[in-house]
């Protein structure tokens, strides 16, 4: 969603304006599909920055936790449109973030015009995401291999993978359903650790303490918390707060989810 004022002369020529708000238009849209699916606030800079140079005006931006707002004024700071954009979507996708960027590349380097831009900006957007099955097994495989690399026993291992495997399914279901995040991340650590704590229970590993500790891995937002401390740097205060404050409920949701399984399975907690 966007919405836009302007600052224009209205006996200028009307072309002129039509572009400027064009180019306002698609660096505001664009600025927030990467802000929403999960880029630093200092990449979203550059990259825009580096569009808006080729296009042949200046821009300034406020990013903000939920919005962008972009001012692109023409070459002579003469006429200026002011955009404002939300991000669509909140969960994090690092195909379309890759993508994106080399859209921005591909701007200054084939110096394509603003049409060319948002045409190739609407395919990036039309990709499809990785597939999700796909996704479910390598991701399940990934924290099977942090409780290997830890010390667990292939016993545990495959617990991890199993943990992972359901947790995880539980997670891609609950998100298509559109249910809120932090509800997801209570359920699914909450399935991951019952799971995970069968080592316990039927005594099948020489770890079993390590199968439960690593089965709620894949839930961490470490995505979050390594954003804010990079918002943190680059002097985006607000931004860096917002992300790392959704960090920190990610993750006492997944303590919860965590704790609520080793109840269920009468697990004591020290």
């Amino acid at each position: 969603m966007t919405t836009m004022t302007k600052n224009v002369d209205c006996c200028s020529q009307s072309d002129t304006h039509d572009q400027l708000k064009e180019k306002c238009r698609f660096l505001a849209n664009y600025a927030a599909e990467l802000l929403g699916c999960g880029a630093t606030c200092i990449r979203i800079e550059k990259n825009v920055r580096r569009m808006a140079q080729t296009f042949g005006v200046n821009v300034e931006m406020t990013l903000l936790p939920s919005h962008v707002i972009v001012v692109v004024w023409d070459a002579d700071y003469t006429h200026s449109y002011n955009c404002q954009a939300k991000p669509v979507g909140e969960a994090i996708n690092f195909q379309r973030n890759i993508e994106l960027s080399k859209l921005s590349w591909r701007v200054v380097e084939e110096r394509l015009s603003c049409s060319r831009a948002v045409e190739l900006y609407g395919k990036v957007l039309s990709l499809p995401r990785l597939n999700k099955w796909l996704v479910l097994l390598l991701t399940s495989l990934a924290n099977a291999s942090f409780c290997r690399l830890f010390g667990g026993d292939f016993y545990a291992v495959g617990v991890v993978f199993c943990a992972t495997l359901l947790g995880f399914l539980v997670k891609q279901i609950m998100l298509e359903d559109k249910i809120d995040l932090r509800i997801t991340t209570v359920a699914s650590a909450f399935v991951a650790s019952v799971v995970g704590a069968s080592g316990h229970l039927f005594g099948i590993s020489d770890t079993p303490e390590l199968a439960l500790g690593t089965s709620v891995l894949f839930l961490i937002p470490g995505i979050p918390y390594i954003n804010a401390g990079s918002d943190l740097f680059a002097g985006h205060y607000l931004c860096s707060f917002s992300r790392f404050m959704q960090a920190v409920l990610l993750t006492i949701c997944l303590s919860l989810g965590l704790c609520g399984g080793m109840f269920l399975m009468q697990m004591k907690f020290f």
